[in-house]
């Protein structure tokens, strides 16, 4: 009986302890929100160059069967000057899609394929571009490698740090306050892309035999944004 009885106290207490309300703690006062961004700017040393063929027909087999012709003739040329990082090779988008007529039957088919040329070596890219005489010019892009963004990354993070703390410390005094304590922080890095500098169809685009296709980089930003709380005190 006794063994019963400890038992139905315990119950009771365990009972009692989940009906009781949850502890409600106060907000948090004197705590400012911040956001601060460095950016630098810094030249494009990446290239990419896309290259496109078209086929049309009736047989869907047939436009494959070209498509491939052409682009393994482009493929073939591409890989005698291929370097790792300076410039690499790839195929890109490969498709077939049927051509419907007015009463929604299917009344052909057209098929495209891409070749993408990237790297930092430039004259070497364009020259490759030039000389494949199997597919067309379809965009110039630029961007930035691992290493210059990399590089730049380091210098813009410290720029938006230095303005968080700057500002932190501003605006605690402007609010009567003689300092801070950092709460929590966080960091953000945006990723440039490749920034198209020129984009047309491709079979709008024309390529000289064994000539160079001329290009001109430009400037990316990047960007590190640094967001967080302080406490003032």
């Amino acid at each position: 009986m006794t063994r019963t009885k400890t038992m139905l106290a315990g119950c009771a207490l365990a009972a009692a302890a989940l009906a009781a309300p949850a502890q409600v703690l106060p907000p948090p006062q004197n705590v400012l929100q911040l956001q601060t961004t460095g950016t630098v700017e810094v030249q494009q040393d990446l290239l990419q160059i896309t290259l496109s063929t078209a086929r049309d027909g009736t047989d869907p087999a047939l436009v494959q069967s070209q498509l491939r012709t052409a682009l393994d003739a482009a493929l073939a040329e591409a890989k005698r000057n291929a370097q790792p990082g300076q410039m690499d090779v790839r195929t890109g988008n490969f498709a077939i899609y049927p051509r419907n007529n007015r009463e929604g039957r299917i009344s052909g088919w057209t098929g495209t394929a891409e070749l993408v040329l990237e790297g930092r070596d430039f004259p070497r890219i364009t020259q490759t571009a030039g000389k494949i005489q199997t597919m067309t010019l379809a965009g110039v892009s630029f961007g930035l490698s691992r290493e210059q963004r990399a590089k730049v990354e380091t210098e813009a993070q410290a720029q938006a740090i230095e303005r968080f703390k700057a500002k932190a410390g501003e605006l605690a005094k402007a609010f009567g306050f003689s300092g801070y304590t950092l709460r929590e922080v966080s960091v953000n890095t945006n990723e440039p892309g490749f920034q198209p500098r020129m984009r047309m169809q491709a079979m709008d685009a024309k390529v000289a035999s064994a000539e160079a296709v001329p290009v001109e980089p430009g400037k990316s930003a990047v960007t590190v944004m640094v967001s967080g709380s302080v406490q003032l005190r």
